[in-house]
């Protein structure tokens, strides 16, 4: 009989380059394998699972969901649907928000509003998008073009046209592409996770929402990996002080489940119209109903404690030896090693703790509420891989 590792060799198509570990089971920031070791975990499915693996409150708001409707399609309303969007747009201030299954399609979503709407407020020459060199907008043919990474591009082109790649944190060369071209709307991560951890320059930003001001062009801030809580503010965006026209959001959304959704502003809330768009699994009540029990518990003292742990983390890490550098905002950080990253990764799970990668450093993104004593071993053990 095939084991676990076998079946996944031979009937799963060879798209992740895995770990030699299968995880069996879990609970809050602990999970174990199938040989029964247990590991502290930081990196949460990449930001996903919010409150850790089976979390009581989330496994019973999900239950109670799958008791009393797992699915209908959006021809009918439902109640965690409607709940959860009023909650989304009464914690941030947008007007109207789109359900979809994931942060490539919240993505996707906001590329085609933005282009609906400079269409039809400019004319349809008006279609290109700023985006970041260094960023990750996701895997379809739309979002890899928005993708300003060339690795990304290499096997799949043609890629959908239309996309513009600025260097990150360059306000000079920005200026010059937005006056230089039609552009629709500038599309940014307030920190480039895949990227490398890297958060953008203040003044960067608010460049970004000087010039949409100025020549009418749509502001899209992609908080797939940076929103619900992981910066130590709900979105990341907060921390800078502007308002977006439009946020994608996903991962950590559901705590666990498939859900992403777009947060549309004043200046689009009515751009989608009937038919312009559309999602069988968006909104499904099931990962709703998992939705608000997360943003519900996102709270100020659960904010104030991301910023407390990601306080914690930096200060143990920025002196420690083999330590070059910290980066990165809240609970999502990135460590620049002076040994190659993937042996320390490797190294902290042998001793019971798992970390990722992002570029050449180490990334974390623990549960928000890790506590405080796993997090303090976890982070010793990470300390020691360094050396």
């Amino acid at each position: 009989m095939m084991n676990v590792k076998e079946k996944d060799n031979l009937y799963i198509a060879n798209t992740y380059a895995r770990f030699d570990l299968t995880l069996k089971s879990g609970k809050g920031s602990l999970v174990t394998d199938e040989n029964g070791k247990e590991y502290i975990d930081l990196g949460t499915g990449i930001a996903v699972n919010t409150f850790g693996y089976c979390d009581d409150e989330w496994v019973n708001a999900v239950n109670e969901q799958l008791n009393t409707l797992q699915h209908t399609s959006n021809l009918y309303y439902t109640k965690p649907c409607a709940d959860l969007a009023e909650i989304l747009c009464n914690r941030t201030g947008f007007k109207k928000v789109f359900f979809s299954n994931s942060g490539a399609e919240a993505n996707e979503c906001a590329i085609k509003v933005a282009r609906k709407y400079a269409a039809e407020k400019k004319g349809r020459e008006c279609y290109k998008i700023i985006t970041l060199k260094n960023s990750f907008h996701g895997r379809t043919i739309t979002t890899l073009a928005a993708t300003g990474q060339d690795v990304f591009h290499n096997d799949f082109k043609p890629l959908t046209e239309g996309f513009l790649y600025v260097e990150a944190n360059n306000s000079e060369e920005l200026i010059k592409t937005v006056q230089n071209e039609n552009v629709a709307a500038i599309m940014f991560e307030c920190v480039q996770g895949e990227g490398g951890v890297l958060p953008l320059d203040k003044e960067f930003v608010n460049t970004i929402f000087q010039l949409a001001e100025k020549y009418d062009i749509l502001t899209i801030a992609d908080e797939v990996q940076t929103g619900n809580g992981r910066t130590g503010k709900l979105y990341g965006f907060m921390n800078f002080g502007v308002m977006p026209d439009v946020v994608s959001t996903a991962k950590g959304l559901a705590g666990g489940l498939p859900l992403g959704a777009t947060l549309l502003g004043e200046k689009v809330k009515d751009v989608l119209t009937v038919s312009s768009h559309g999602s069988t699994f968006g909104g499904n009540p099931v990962a709703c109903a998992a939705a608000i029990n997360i943003i519900n518990r996102i709270d100020d003292g659960l904010l104030e404690s991301v910023k407390d742990k990601s306080e914690y983390i930096i200060n143990k890490l920025k002196n420690a030896d083999g330590v070059k550098s910290v980066s990165g905002m809240g609970l999502m950080l990135g460590i620049e090693t002076e040994k190659d990253a993937s042996a320390v990764i490797s190294e902290c799970q042998q001793n019971g703790v798992l970390v990722i990668k992002a570029k050449n450093k180490v990334r974390l993104l623990p549960a928000l509420n890790i506590p405080d004593e796993i997090l303090e071993k976890a982070i010793n053990v990470l300390i020691n891989a360094c050396k």
